[in-house]
């Protein structure tokens, strides 16, 4: 899983900086939050209102090391994000004191309920956040993976869906495949995977295959619809969102029971 930072910041030393970008980007690094172990964003639902409590996403494995089958729904934490403007700079702390919902079954995703709404952060920090996209991406996209805990901006293609990829006991559906420009190290899980034409965000980065295990810790295997094991060294991996949307009824209000929401359930 790509939060792992040892072993990474000798070649964070040589290699940081944001990837070269086409003329016509305009995504940067606005609207992401550093964690203490990964990355993340302030996140919007389109139905999102400004007098609602902002949320952070991130990965599952971001809150800790869940177990398969593992759900948390409206969990009490205590945790601090610090938020970044356009080219990085850090521009304050959000804080949170409730998970609204985190797993590592079927996905890897969390979503943290901030104690501020989006007109609060807006007005005091000047900060929006970037909105869940409620489509499904297609194979190649242009994309960008920016990750708030390295201030550093990730430009590939969506390469491929996969049927499922598994690491250690955890399995994952529907799985965004990167083209290689997107060599994630540890630190840039939870980054926000965004669709580079329409800025809003199609998915979280979560994991990649460091050294051609197959199927283990740091290891993820594909697996495809027959049972087929395919490894790919080098490959990383993220999580598609759009599922989030069909999970909340209102605002930033979460209801599993909703027809179309297919997340795990506790």
């Amino acid at each position: 899983m790509a939060r792992r930072l040892a072993g990474t910041l000798l070649a964070v030393i040589a290699a940081l900086g944001v990837t070269t970008a086409p003329a016509q980007a305009t995504v940067d690094l606005a609207g992401t939050v550093k964690l203490s172990n990964c990355s993340g964003s302030l996140v919007r639902l389109p139905s999102s209102a400004p007098a609602d409590k902002a949320l952070v996403l991130t990965n599952g494995h971001c809150v800790e090391l869940m177990k398969p089958g593992q759900v948390f729904v409206d969990k009490p934490v205590d945790r601090t994000f610090t938020l970044l403007g356009g080219s990085g700079a850090e521009i304050g702390k959000l804080k949170s004191s409730r998970i609204v919902y985190a797993t590592m079954t079927g996905t890897d995703a969390a979503l943290y309920q901030l104690d501020a709404t989006y007109q609060q952060i807006q007005r005091q920090h000047g900060s929006r956040a970037l909105e869940l996209s409620a489509s499904r991406p297609v194979a190649k996209t242009e994309i960008r993976i920016v990750s708030g805990y390295w201030k550093r901006i990730y430009s590939c293609q969506i390469d491929g869906f996969v049927h499922q990829v598994k690491e250690a006991s955890w399995t994952w559906r529907d799985s965004l495949r990167y083209t290689p420009s997107c060599d994630t190290i540890g630190g840039t899980s939870g980054s926000p995977i965004i669709d580079d034409a329409s800025g809003k965000v199609v998915g979280v980065n979560n994991t990649g295959n460091e050294s051609g295990g197959r199927c283990t810790m740091n290891n993820p295997c594909e697996v495809d619809a027959g049972g087929k094991i395919t490894v790919r060294k080098g490959t990383n991996y993220g999580q598609q969102t759009f599922g989030f949307v069909s999970c909340f009824s209102s605002g930033t209000t979460l209801n599993l029971a909703l027809p179309g929401c297919t997340l795990a359930k506790p």
